[in-house]
């Protein structure tokens, strides 16, 4: 019975957020408390709600300054002298310009903001580009690829946040051993922006046109908001602290985030009535985030209150062949890569991975591996139906999904693939 309504729960609430008749805010909330009802646990279900948001509280709070922070960073250009380097190196290059391409995305994708990253890039690069005549559908591939790692899989992104709160971990625990995969996974970015811009150099042939390089260069220069160097080396020297002890791990994440917002705040807006300003505009982009992990923190409660995720982890590992219960988590980031592209990402991360999770402890599994896993392959979930951003990118580029999804299937499934293999390696997930 409990394993029934779980299903149904989760059955519901995917088809209510992909049909687009509810939003996933109150259906995380609302759904399961219905069935829970019906189970016979009303009486129980506020103790059960406040010990769920006890879970994720601090992922909401480090989510909220982590937003606010690149914000401010963003506002400030702190990454504009980079895209005017790359742009300077490249000198008409198809290569230089799809690796600078990938450098600038994976920069701009620490946001954890999809629309913020494709109107940098593209703003930056698409010009060139086009003036070269190279394909913007390489640099919608480079710029994909590099948000659905960053974005996707660091614990102020979107993707891991959900899989950080759904699950219950900690953000410095599932992130700093994650660490290592994302280094390779940004050095084989690289490689494939490195690919690509040679297959662009031998199609469009081997002139460098440096003349036009020169002048569009030259305009985006000229559009660049005149920036205060001293706070741009401030702003340079504040961040590479905060990631130096973000890796450290001497200080929980949240409380990170909370004093270098407070010190980026104060020296960039020293005016009062500026930081309210500030606060106000970049809250936009934060609370919508902020509200889903604490209504994710009141599902989780509810399904693991009930014991509804116990009941239906059973049954699925009831049907799962004993010995394939060690690979348990590869098999998790492998069949995580279709998921990923048909479901939102809430239908996904607050519907299918706590099961999978409960299933896979059945095996000695920690969740903090299937929450890595889970993530793996979300560069995937930004070609899908359900990605906001990527109508957005389409609109920049000029071009149609079915192009782009022809275009970026294979390097997405192919950067899958890599994901998979050197988490194993680092140890990011493991067989057990």
């Amino acid at each position: 019975m409990l394993s029934i309504l779980g299903f149904l729960t989760i059955a519901l609430f995917t088809y209510l957020v992909m049909t687009k008749k509810m939003i996933a805010f109150t259906g995380i909330i609302f759904i399961p408390i219905v069935f829970a009802t019906i189970g016979g646990f009303g009486t129980k279900l506020p103790g059960m709600m406040e010990e769920g948001i006890l879970l994720v509280v601090k992922t909401a709070v480090l989510l909220l300054f982590a937003i606010l922070y690149f914000g401010i960073m963003m506002d400030s250009g702190l990454f504009d002298p980079v895209s005017n380097k790359i742009l300077k190196i490249a000198k008409g290059d198809p290569v230089k310009i799809a690796m600078g391409t990938a450098v600038l995305a994976l920069l701009g994708a620490l946001d954890g903001d999809g629309t913020t990253t494709y109107m940098i890039v593209c703003s930056a690069m698409l010009p060139i580009y086009k003036r070269l005549g190279m394909s913007p559908l390489v640099l919608a591939t480079v710029s994909i690829l590099s948000l659905g790692m960053i974005a996707g899989t660091t614990p102020w992104g979107g993707s891991a946040t959900r899989a950080i709160s759904i699950l219950g971990l900690e953000a410095s625990d599932y992130f700093v051993p994650f660490l290592p995969t994302l280094f390779g996974g940004a050095i084989w970015i690289l490689f494939t922006a490195y690919v690509l811009g040679r297959r662009e150099r031998k199609r469009i042939g081997n002139v460098l046109i440096e003349q036009v390089a020169a002048t569009e260069m030259a305009a985006t220069l000229e559009s660049t908001p005149n920036i205060n160097k001293k706070l741009l080396w401030f702003n340079f020297l504040l961040t590479v602290a905060l990631m130096v002890t973000l890796i450290l791990d001497v200080i929980p994440l949240y409380i990170l985030f909370i004093i270098a917002f407070s010190i980026a705040l104060m020296v960039n807006y020293p005016n009062l009535e500026k930081q309210k300003k500030v606060i106000k505009e970049h809250a936009s982009n934060a609370i919508p985030v902020v509200s889903l992990v604490l209504g994710a923190g009141i599902f989780t409660g509810i399904l693991q209150g009930t014991k509804m995720v116990d009941h239906m982890a059973g049954d699925l590992v009831s049907v799962i062949p004993d010995a394939l219960g060690p690979y348990f988590t590869i098999i998790i980031a492998i069949i995580g890569v279709p998921l990923s592209f048909f479901m939102s990402n809430d239908a996904f991360f607050f519907g299918a991975v706590p099961v999978l999770a409960k299933a896979a402890a059945q095996y000695g599994i920690h969740p903090i591996e299937i929450g890595r896993a889970s993530v793996i392959g979300q560069s995937i979930h930004l070609i899908g139906p359900t990605s906001a951003p990527l109508w957005v990118l389409l609109e920049l580029i000029k071009s149609d999904l079915g192009k782009l999804q022809r275009f970026t299937i294979g390097w997405i499934l192919l950067s899958a693939v890599v994901m998979i293999i050197l988490a194993l390696i680092t140890g990011a997930i493991s067989i057990q």
